[in-house]
C-alpha cells in the first residue's frame, strides 16, 4: 500500500520567504507534467526491482538520456524517486503509488492528468471565471464526455483512471458505510463494475443491479462474471438522464453528481426519487468541501469541474439545498478513510 504524507497549513516549504513560496506554487504544473511523463514512461515498473541508471532506462524507454536524468532530478527532488548514486535512481514509498497494478495506484490518474486537452482547457480558465461555463468545450470544441467518446484512446486512459482511483475509494465506502440492511443496490453510473463489485463481495447476501450507458454497461459483464458476481448483479443500459432502474432500495452515485451543473444533476436526483417508489435510500460518495482555508482535495477537484465539466464540488449545506430540491432529505453524511464521503438522503 502506498504512504500518506502529512499536508500542512503553512504551504509549500514554509520556511522560504513568501515570494518564494509562490514561486515554488507557481511552478507546480512542471511538477504535474514530469509526474505524468514519468507514469507514461512506467519508470516506477522498471525500477521495482531495484535501482537503475538514467541510461538504462533511457534506452528502455527511448528517451533521451540526459534529458531523462533532468525529469528524475527533479522528481528526487520532491521525493517520488531518489538519486542514490549519481546518475543512478531508485522508488521511494512515494514512489511507489507509480507503479502498475499495486493497491493504490496513481500511474493511471497521472496519465490522464498530462492529456493535452487538460493543458488547453486551463489556458482558456479565465473564460470560467467570466462566464460561468466550461472552457474546456471552448477551447476543445466538444463537451467533456461528447469529446472522450470520440477519442478512444484518451477515453481508455480516463476510464483506467477511475477504475484504479474507484478501487480505494470502494474499499473506504464499504469499511465505513454500513450496507447490511440493502437487500438489492442500484449503481447509476456504475463503469466497469468495480464499485459495485466491492460492496456485493463485503455483503453476501445483497444482489445489485449496475446502470450506465449500454456500452459501459455491457463491458461491465465481463468483469463482474470473473469476480464470480454475475449472478447476483444485473446489466442495465440506458440514459440517467431519461429514467433510471426501479428494484432497489438503496441507489449509489459514486463522483456523479459534481460532474454536471445543477440542472442536470437535479434531473438525475429525480429520476432516482422516480424509480424508489416511495422508499429507499439515495447514497451520494463525493467529496464535501470543508468550511473555512483548510487544504482538501475537493477544493482541487473544483476548479477542474468549473473549468472543464461545469460541474461542482459542493459543502454539505450545498448538498442539502440540492437534496431538498430533488426531493430529499439530508439525513447524514458519513465521512470515509478516503476523500469521498456517503451523503445519505431520504425521501421526504
Amino acid at each position: 500500500m502506498c504512504a500518506s504524507d502529512e499536508k500542512t497549513r503553512e504551504g509549500i516549504a514554509p520556511t522560504l520567504p513568501p515570494p518564494m513560496q509562490l514561486f515554488l506554487m507557481s511552478e507546480g504544473v512542471v511538477v504535474s507534467t514530469a509526474l505524468s511523463l514519468a507514469a507514461e514512461l512506467g519508470i516506477a515498473d522498471l525500477l521495482a526491482n531495484g535501482p537503475r541508471s538514467a541510461e538504462e532506462l533511457a534506452q528502455t524507454t527511448s528517451t533521451h538520456p540526459r534529458s531523462l536524468h533532468r525529469v528524475l532530478r527533479l522528481l528526487s527532488s520532491v521525493g517520488v524517486f531518489t538519486e542514490v548514486q549519481p546518475g543512478r535512481f531508485a522508488l521511494t514509498s512515494l514512489g511507489e503509488c507509480l507503479r502498475t497494478g499495486v493497491p493504490g495506484s496513481m500511474r493511471s490518474w497521472l496519465r490522464m492528468v498530462g492529456l493535452k486537452v487538460w493543458f488547453h482547457t486551463y489556458a482558456d480558465a479565465l473564460y470560467s471565471l467570466r462566464t460561468g461555463e466550461p472552457a474546456f468545450a471552448r477551447s476543445v470544441g466538444a463537451e467533456f464526455f461528447d469529446y472522450l467518446a470520440s477519442h478512444p484512446a484518451e477515453r481508455e486512459i480516463f476510464n483506467a483512471a477511475m477504475s484504479d482511483f474507484g478501487q480505494s475509494v470502494a474499499a473506504a465506502v464499504v469499511e465505513g458505510y454500513d450496507f447490511s440492511a440493502v437487500d438489492t443496490v442500484v449503481d447509476v453510473g456504475g463503469g466497469n463494475g468495480s464499485f459495485i463489485g466491492a460492496i456485493l463481495r463485503a455483503n453476501p447476501r445483497m444482489t445489485g443491479i449496475l446502470f450506465d450507458m449500454p456500452l459501459v454497461a455491457e463491458s461491465a459483464r465481463t468483469s463482474l462474471a470473473a469476480a464470480g458476481l454475475a449472478k447476483r448483479c444485473d446489466i442495465a443500459g440506458g440514459d440517467f438522464f431519461t429514467s433510471i432502474p426501479a428494484g432497489g432500495d438503496a441507489y449509489v452515485l459514486r463522483w456523479i453528481i459534481h460532474d454536471w451543473d445543477h440542472n442536470r444533476a437535479l434531473t438525475i436526483l429525480r429520476n432516482c426519487r422516480s424509480a424508489m417508489n416511495g422508499a429507499g435510500r439515495l447514497l451520494l460518495v463525493e467529496t464535501v468541501i470543508p468550511a473555512g482555508d483548510e487544504p482538501h482535495p475537493g477544493k482541487l477537484v473544483d476548479f477542474v469541474m468549473l473549468t472543464a465539466l461545469g460541474g461542482q464540488e459542493r459543502t454539505a449545506e450545498e448538498y442539502a439545498q440540492l437534496l431538498d430540491e430533488a426531493g430529499f432529505h439530508l439525513k447524514r453524511i458519513v465521512p470515509t478513510a478516503s476523500p469521498m464521503s456517503v451523503i445519505e438522503g431520504m425521501l421526504k
